[in-house]
């Protein structure tokens, strides 16, 4: 029989898991008309429903007739300022470039708290709104890195999906629960309820997220990519991965471009090939796999970042044509090992 301060404890257990429930970001309701903020000029940020502004760069092209209008999300712990290579890259080859912080990322508010996946999508939508308003013309491709591809997969799957003609994922966080053990699933869920304040910091793993180490101190260094990652926050990522791993076999609009690495190191490779036939699967004409041999996670980082940037551009002008790097021949059939 069960001593009155064990029951007492199992009687207050939904108690205390209730009182330390996962934290969200408090998002206000809606008070303005979203709108892209200028600053002396430049644009320097999205305004948005609730009246929270978040941090937007642009890359333009300085040479040529913009050909089309890319608007891009960041990673996990990572923001708009890690897109400085791409943004550039891809404006020198005729394309305009956004790129903002997501909520709770860069110098967006409420640093480290998770926004929420819904929230997340919301603020794509508004931001795919504004930016299409202000190029009415030109066509808009959504580019995803990271977490951002995932952020992407769910809202393009969602009954309000954002406005595009084209979706770019660069290594889409597709880890989610379907790929680990119900042990972890426990252990995370718990500790985000019991406590879920607590940060973790990686360390002792030798994962190499780029051929290109500048890239890497880059990110070590700089204050705002953030470096401890509250528990909470944690569990939301695999629930969005979860969310992006299903929404794979489901991306039948608009076209998209899927990148990998094979040297993929930060996410697991058994859920990548598990993930890669639910795209494959999809019809041909809707969308192209490219895997790349000497790539890293951070494709759009690496000392290949060149050869990935004229394949985005080639697909962008020409969905049906091969991909100049011959990248997609390898993601016809083969996986990430």
């Amino acid at each position: 029989m069960m001593r009155l301060p064990g029951l007492a404890a199992l009687l207050l257990l939904p108690l205390l898991l209730a009182a330390c429930a996962p934290r969200l970001q408090e998002i206000g309701p809606p008070v303005d008309a979203p709108r892209i903020v200028e600053n002396d000029g430049h644009d320097d940020a999205l305004h948005m429903p609730d009246g929270v502004d978040l941090p937007l760069r642009v890359w333009e092209p300085w040479d040529r007739p913009a050909e089309a209008v890319i608007l891009a999300l960041h990673g996990f712990n990572d923001y708009s300022r890690g897109f400085a290579a791409p943004g550039k890259g891809m404006a020198r080859r005729g394309f305009f470039f956004y790129a903002y912080d997501q909520r709770g990322f860069g110098l967006a508010p409420q640093r480290g708290i998770w926004a929420g996946e819904e929230q997340m999508r919301d603020d794509l939508r508004v931001a795919a709104r504004l930016i299409k308003a202000r190029h009415p013309d030109l066509p808009l491709f959504l580019l995803g890195e990271s977490m951002g591809g995932a952020v992407i997969m769910t809202a393009a799957v969602s009954d309000d999906p954002p406005v595009a003609d084209g979706l770019i994922l660069a290594a889409p966080a597709i880890w989610g629960w379907q790929t680990l053990s119900p042990l972890a699933r426990g252990i995370t869920e718990a500790a985000a309820h019991i406590i879920p304040w607590v940060t973790v910091v990686p360390t002792g793993l030798n994962l190499q997220a780029s051929s290109n180490r500048a890239a890497l101190r880059e990110l070590t260094r700089d204050p705002l990519v953030i470096k401890a990652t509250r528990i909470d926050t944690a569990l939301g990522l695999v629930d969005l991965m979860t969310a992006a791993f299903t929404a794979a076999s489901k991306l039948e609009k608009p076209r998209w471009l899927l990148l990998f690495g094979e040297r993929e190191a930060i996410l697991d490779r058994g859920a990548v090939n598990e993930a890669l036939p639910n795209f494959r699967n999809l019809p041909p004409e809707q969308g192209r796999v490219a895997i790349y041999p000497r790539g890293y996670h951070l494709l759009l980082r690496d000392f290949e970042q060149y050869t990935v940037y004229d394949d985005i551009a080639a697909w962008i002008r020409d969905p049906e044509a091969p991909l100049p790097s011959r990248a997609d021949e390898r993601g016809a059939a083969k996986s990430i090992n």
